[in-house]
Order: C-alpha cells, then structure tokens, then sequence
C-alpha cells in the first residue's frame, strides 16, 4: 500500500480533464501538494491509505474554481458608489477614494477579507490588478490561495507611485521578489489603454517578456472606450494595442465586450486569453461579451468576478451560471455555451487562461491539489435524474450555490473544513473593514457636501487669476464697437470669434457656487467650425465690490479642462438644476491705454434674448488695481456712448425676465 497524506472517497470526482472523466463513486489521493491519484473508489482503497480519509458521499469533488480576474483590494469599496456609468464609477468616485486611502494596509486587509470570501466560493486560484500588490500577494499567500497578481501601470500618479516610470520600477522589484513562489505568480498590469500610452504599454510587454510572466490589462470594456480610441488614434483597441507592441507578452485581456470578428481572430492568432465577467458587464451596462464566437475561433476564455467594488461580490458559482445564461440570450439559441462549457471556463480553460493549466483547474494525477467538496444533495438541488449524461454538470452549474462548498484544499492545504474557515480570522477582519468604512464613508459624505471639492476630485483643476472686473451692458448700436477699435487709446492685439454652448450646474444651496460646462467652437473666416475645446468653470455667487455702480468685481474662478462627455459631468455633480446657455461671441483683446482688456460681443440665442450684449472685462490682483481698471471700464463706456440705464447686472440666465422684449 503506497501512503498518501488525504484521500477524498466516495464522492462524484468530477474531473474536468480533457476527457471530462466523471466517478460516480470516485475517491482522490493527495500526497503532500499534488494529486497522486483519481479514480473509482474500490480501486483507490486498494492501493493507497492515509491518515486522514475524508468521506465525500452525497457529494461533488471538483477543481477549485478559477476567478479569471479581479481587484481583491476593493472589498473595502464595496457599495461604495453603485447604480452609475463605469466612467462616473471609476473616475470620479472609485479613483479619488483610492488616492485618499490606498496603503499597504490597505491592500493587505482587503485582499485578506476577499480571500475569506473567495474560499467560500470555491475558488483557489485568482488573477489580480491593483496597487501594492506585493501586499497583496504576501495576504494571498498567507491565506493559501493561489494568485496572479499584477502590479498596475497607470500613465497618471497612482495610490503607490508618482509617474509610470515608478510604477514599472515596483512591478520589475515585485517581479524579481516573487518568482517561483509555489502559490504566487507575480504579473504586470498596464491598467489600460486609455490609462497608458503606446509608450507604457510596449514598456509593461516588454517586462512581461524579460521575466516570462502575464501582462494583465483591460480592453475594449465599453463602447465609449472603443469609439474615443478610434476618434484618437484611428483604430479599434485591440488593432491599436497590437501595434504597440503589448502581444510581445502572454496577455490575459479582461472584458472584451466590444471586439469584431476580425479583433477576435487577432486575439487568438496572438495567443492573448480573455476573463469573462458577466456581472459587472451587465450592472455597469458596457454590454455582452461575444464568448460564443470567442470560444468558436479557439480563443481561451476564462470567467472573472471582476472587483468586489463593481460586482459586487466574488461568488464564482454566479458567474458560471449567468456566462452560460447570458450568452444563450445573445445568441438566440439555448444550445451554446452549455453547463459543461461554462465549468470548463470556471475551471481548467480558466486555468490556461492564467496561464496555469499546467499546475492547476482539472483533477489529475500530477498536478497541484486545489480542490473543492461541495454538497450535491442540498434542497435546491434535489432530485437528481442521470438520462443525460452530462446532468452532473448541469446540476453544479444552473442549481448549485457557493453555499454548497463544504471543504477547500489549495496546494494539498486545508483551508476550509466542514465550512470552517482554517487561514483566515473571519471575525477580526469584519471588524477591521468596519472601522476602514467609517473613514471612507466621513471622507465621502463631506466631499459630496462640497462642490468644490467634488472638482478637486477629478484632477486638473487650475486657479485662475484672483479677481476680474466686468461690466454687462446692451449693445444698442453694434457699429460702435467700431468708436472703440479705432480709438486712439486702443491697440487691438487679436480677435477671435466663437460660438459657445454653455451648460450650468446649479445647487440647491446657491453659495456653495456653481460648474460651467463650455464648449467654445472657434469660427473661421468662412463660417466653419476649426477647433473644438471644452472647459470646466467653478464659480462663487458673491461679487466682491461695486465700482461706479455698474462695474462688478468677481470673485476668483477655477477652471480645468473637460476632458469627458457632457454626461459625465452632470451625472457625476448631480446638479440640482441644468441650464443651457447658447451664443455667438466676437472677442477681442485690446490695449487700452496699455492695459489689457478683453471685449465680448454677444448674440445670445438660448435663452432667446433680443438684444446684442457687450461684456468689458480685465484681471486683477489688488484693490487700487482694479479701481484703476473699473474706471477705464467707464472711460471705454462712454466712447461706446452706453448710458447706465444700459448697465444690466444680471447673468445671461437670469436675464431673459430683466430684459424682456
């Protein structure tokens, strides 16, 4: 008799090899990390004996599940900010909680309270993304689940590097810290293109060859990410992510929702796996992977919880059941990807995915022993009919729950018995992630009580020049703008003429300010259209001072660029209110007396105000300063021949009633 260290008998072993081998009544012998052998129980107890025998009756035996990608750290988000677009969602939510709270600790409890999670989901082995992942792979590590984890290169700051340039240096040192760890293979994960740049991605495939390890990233999740990378470069993302360079590197792509025929010939001719992730697909709306043509061209497809902060959990046995749900929807045809298909996917393809199926996702004689138990007779999977061969399958994958997982071994270690947790102090970490959540949830309730800082949150947000002076007044007679160029005292540097579409926030509590939307479309000499820039404005309500009873000191502004959709902006402020403000604006910058000014002639045409405007105005930076300029406001006031019954001193916006016809 050949002695082994555990011996797993009387289950239904359902292998998952290539053969999909299936012992009713099966037994499994592990011999410290591997299994040493499968098959029928008879002829197991003939040959092996151990000191510990695990009675599996009234139960499935099966490969530890493979969650194809995640962001484990981001349990300490979850619920954070659900029920918005992925870009709202990530930008402007998910990213500056993590700039304010990301910290090896960080990483460390939230891998470890994820780890916990995934044990009761069956799973033993994961692909990650996130930050510090040396933290994460050293909480992975201790809790005895297999990883590959990549550390992620952003081309903008990130929780745990300044520039991309720091973010490589950590991936080579975590690279070089963790190789041939028996659980963890360390990876490096260029976020994703519209994240990196040609640049950065040929740098991260370029490691990723030098060390023989995974790239892992995310492409062509949403259509809007499919759409500005054409806008930007011409091409599709995979197309364009080929031409820089990143198929040099065993690439595992999460997503690829929105990929064509010709991008999933591309991905297979270049050996790239892809990680399903139905849930979170479905809850942030960026659509149906194609998994059927996938599967069909002979592409590796594996199924992914994806983070805990957009899914919101990591229950594998979900994830199977809607991969094989979901794409019988898209396809019309209830005939593809059926159960066995979706636990292969779960299991060794998930495996090959990671770039593991050597070491692990099938029970076979050699390979690592991570492996699940989970009861075959509960309630809601009971009775059991055997007409089709292929029902096992169908009862693990359409009626099975991670509830049902009763014993975990990753690596020949026990990590859950009898559903008892072995690696990890459920409890503590429960509370830990508690006290993590007062913090984040303070943070996040007094940024979303100012809107300023909401601002601040999305990056690029310049200060203006301190203060301006301006007068608004109507232009009664528009050819006297004319007096005013020629005048003596003006030297007229540059005019330039627009057309604007101005969208305003407004708040319900009006002193906390408000945020311009504007697109300036700058007009040629034929009429046509020859740049577009949009701008985002923060402005306070109060005017500082009065000058002659007509010209208004502002308060200082804040600007930045806006560099995404309308949309983006009003469902990420949740204004009270949107106003739309549309004109035509001739502008010229002039010298008056050798201090620059700017003039703004206006057409409004939304709201529908009869009358032309004209708007003088000029920065300042002290009080005598701006006296000196308001009072140049007037003396340009009179060459316009503007009497002060034509001062107006409200908004365009609130104009329409002040006006009237």
């Amino acid at each position: 008799m050949e002695r082994v260290d555990t011996i797993l008998t009387g289950g239904v072993i359902v292998t998952m090899n290539e053969r999909f081998d299936v012992f009713p009544d099966g037994a499994l012998a592990i011999r410290g990390a591997h299994i040493a052998a499968v098959g029928e129980s008879a002829e197991i107890a003939a040959r092996y004996e151990a000191d510990t025998v695990v009675n599996c009756r009234g139960n499935y035996v099966l490969p530890g599940l493979i969650n194809a990608h995640t962001h484990v750290p981001m349990t300490l988000l979850r619920g954070l900010a659900d029920d918005k677009r992925l870009d709202v969602w990530l930008i402007g939510y998910c990213m500056p909680t993590e700039r304010e709270f990301v910290s090896p600790e960080f990483c460390r409890l939230g891998t470890s309270v994820a780890c916990a999670e995934m044990i009761r989901s069956g799973i033993t082995a994961f692909a990650d993304m996130y930050y510090f992942e040396a933290d994460v792979a050293a909480a992975t590590a201790e809790a005895g689940l297999r990883g590959v984890l990549g550390q992620t290169v952003l081309k903008f700051p990130a929780p745990d590097a300044e520039t991309y340039e720091d973010s490589l240096a950590y991936a080579r040192k975590f690279i070089e810290e963790w190789r041939g760890h028996p659980l963890i293979t360390p990876a490096v994960a260029p976020h994703a293109p519209y994240s990196n740049t040609a640049d950065t991605l040929k740098k991260c495939a370029d490691l990723a060859r030098e060390y023989d390890v995974p790239l892992l990233t995310h492409l062509s999740e949403t259509k809007f990410e499919v759409e500005e990378n054409v806008k930007q470069y011409g091409k599709t993302v995979i197309p364009w992510v080929k031409d820089a360079g990143l198929f040099g590197a065993k690439v595992l792509a999460a997503h690829c929702v929105h990929v064509d025929a010709h991008e999933i010939r591309m991905l297979h001719k270049n050996n790239a796996t892809v990680a399903h992730c139905p849930t979170s697909n479905l809850k942030l709306a960026s659509g149906i992977a194609p998994v059927t043509q996938m599967l069909a061209e002979g592409v590796t497809v594996g199924i992914g919880t994806d983070g805990p902060a957009s899914n919101n959990d990591l229950d594998m046995f979900e994830e199977i059941r809607l991969a094989a749900i979901l794409a019988k929807t898209a396809a019309s045809d209830p005939t593809v990807v059926p159960a066995r298909q979706a636990l292969l996917m779960a299991t060794r393809q998930g495996a090959e995915a990671l770039f593991l199926g050597d070491v692990t996702g099938s029970l076979e004689v050699g390979k690592c022993a991570d492996v699940i138990v989970m009861d075959a007779e509960p309630i809601h999977n009971f009775p059991h009919f055997n007409v089709d061969p292929d029902a096992v399958y169908s009862r693990i994958v359409y009626a099975g729950k991670s509830t049902d997982v009763r014993h975990v071994w990753c690596n020949g270690r026990w990590l859950m018995r009898e559903r008892e947790l072995l690696t990890v102090n459920e409890n503590a970490l429960k509370l830990a992630a508690a006290e993590y959540a007062r913090e984040v949830n303070a943070f996040m309730t007094e940024r979303e009580g100012d809107v300023l800082r909401k601002l601040l949150a999305i990056g690029g947000l310049e200060r203006s020049e301190s203060f301006e002076v301006q007068v608004k007044a109507l232009l009664r007679n528009p050819s006297s703008i004319e007096d005013l160029l020629s005048h003596p005292d003006v030297e007229v540097i540059k005019s330039v003429h627009y057309r604007q579409y101005d969208t305003y926030f407004q708040f319900s509590d009006p002193s906390k300010g408000r945020v311009r939307y504007r697109e300036d479309d700058l007009i040629n000499g034929k009429g046509d259209v020859e740049s577009v820039r949009s701008r985002l404005t923060f402005t306070m309500p109060t005017k500082e001072r009065e000058f002659h009873t007509s010209v208004l000191l502002s308060h200082s502004r804040f600007m930045a660029d806006a560099d995404r959709p309308l949309r983006f902006y009003q469902e990420y402020f949740q204004p009270t209110s949107v106003h739309e403000l549309r004109k035509d604006r001739q502008r010229w910058h002039i010298n008056y007396k050798g201090v620059l000014f700017y003039i703004n002639v206006d057409s409004v045409i939304r709201p529908a105000l009869p009358s032309v405007f004209i708007e003088l105005k000029s920065r300042t930076w002290s009080a005598s300063d701006a006296q000196e300029k308001a009072n140049a406001i007037q003396e340009m006031l009179a060459i316009l021949g503007i009497e002060p019954m034509d001062i107006v001193g409200a908004d365009y916006l609130e104009m329409e009633d002040a006006v009237g016809g």
